[in-house]
């Protein structure tokens, strides 16, 4: 599901993440941005429980590829 919303970007840092990922829209930028960010705080609490033995096994959402309908995602490009 997509939804629409307007937000205010740093332009400065925008222009720094389509140049580093080679992505060519904003939009494109934040998703990605906001992939990551669910990305790195589902490992962070996994770790978390992981240590308190709490959790075990795979997250299968970590693995899917986000960026299913470009050739390569931005991180493969770099």
């Amino acid at each position: 599901m997509l939804i629409k919303t307007n937000i205010v970007l740093d332009d400065e840092i925008i222009e720094e993440a389509k140049e580093l990922t080679s992505l060519k829209t904003q939009r494109d930028v934040v998703d990605l941005a906001l992939r990551e960010l669910v990305k790195n705080l589902r490992k962070k609490k996994q770790l978390k429980l992981r240590r308190k033995g709490l959790w075990e096994g795979v997250d299968r959402k970590i693995q899917l590829t986000p960026y299913r309908h470009l050739k390569l995602t931005p991180l493969e490009r770099l």
